[in-house]
């Protein structure tokens, strides 16, 4: 395959362009040690699906690694020369962390960041400014920010969105509330930054709203079916396209029926893509006591792909 990081220009298009981001899991042996062999398996079956990875997200369970397992499954990706845009999540709630963590990122041919309120602190309007804008001032590849009230206790403010939407490096949101007035409200307000959905059931509900796309949990499972999906979404009218929400609603609450990323591990292992349904602790795939939804849905899935596809 060709790198896609040859330059600046080609590196933003790409980023622009991808309508879907897959949320890339991170496999562990049964020792708790990182997979690297499952690793390059998914993640070159997401590149020929034409699915984005985001690396180390909260699917990724980025905080529950070490720094140094952090900055070797990026270096791992990066060495596959993947044909596909690689984007890496900035998290935690310690700055001179992060700046030191975007430091060690930049010299890589990664395309693009992803920006997470600091977790616990809970900041205010001023403080996320501040912090965002110090991260963005830092970086050296696209940023998408995120906004994900159920983990970091509270919602990225429009007024900070403002703020920092004319930044040079400030070029999306992954927006995963779940609230469409919350979405809509970014949009009205923040008319320079790309909506992307961090919800999978939603798209169909937000593509009247201009979005863009879709950072995914389920295309780590189906990374077909939901870039059919997505593109589906995006090429109909939003009346047309609610049609698909069912299905894909109850599908996303059956990898959501515990703490994510624990059903889709375990169904990945089911599909035989991972080698182990390994968690780092406290997650466990104990929580899931019954995965009968899970494998009822996954056929559901290849059902409803081969119709489309036909």
């Amino acid at each position: 395959m060709t790198s896609i990081h040859s330059s600046d220009v080609q590196t933003n298009k790409a980023v622009q362009h991808c309508a879907l981001w897959t949320a890339l899991v991170t496999p562990f042996n049964q020792n708790g040690s990182v997979d690297f062999i499952s690793l390059r398996e998914i993640a070159q079956h997401q590149a020929a699906a034409g699915n984005g990875i985001l690396l180390l997200g909260s699917t990724g369970e980025g905080l529950a690694l070490t720094a140094e397992e952090q900055f070797s499954i990026v270096d791992f990706i990066c060495g596959l020369a993947l044909d596909t845009p690689l984007m890496v999540a900035v998290g935690g709630s310690n700055l001179s962390e992060q700046l030191q963590w975007l430091a060690q990122c930049n010299s890589l041919p990664i395309d693009a960041y992803l920006l997470a309120t600091p977790i616990y602190a809970k900041p205010g309007p001023v403080g996320q400014t501040q912090w965002f804008s110090a991260l963005l001032d830092a970086a050296k590849f696209p940023c998408m920010l995120y906004n994900v009230p159920s983990r970091s206790g509270v919602d990225i403010p429009v007024e900070t969105l403002q703020q920092i939407q004319n930044h040079q490096n400030c070029w999306a949101m992954k927006e995963a509330s779940g609230d469409i007035n919350k979405f809509l409200a970014y949009r009205q307000h923040c008319p320079e930054i790309d909506l992307y959905s961090g919800e999978d059931a939603m798209v169909p509900y937000l593509v009247s709203g201009g979005v863009k796309g879709l950072v995914s949990v389920c295309a780590n499972a189906w990374p077909e079916a939901t870039k059919k999906y997505v593109e589906c979404c995006l090429s109909k009218t939003a009346t047309q396209c609610q049609t698909l929400f069912p299905l894909w609603q109850n599908a996303v609450d059956a990898l959501f029926a515990v703490a994510n990323p624990i059903p889709v591990k375990v169904l990945m292992h089911q599909q035989g893509v991972i080698s182990h349904n390994t968690l780092r602790a406290p997650l466990t795939a104990l929580e899931l006591a019954n995965s009968d939804d899970i494998q009822h849905f996954d056929q559901r899935i290849a059902q409803w792909l081969a119709a489309y596809s036909t």
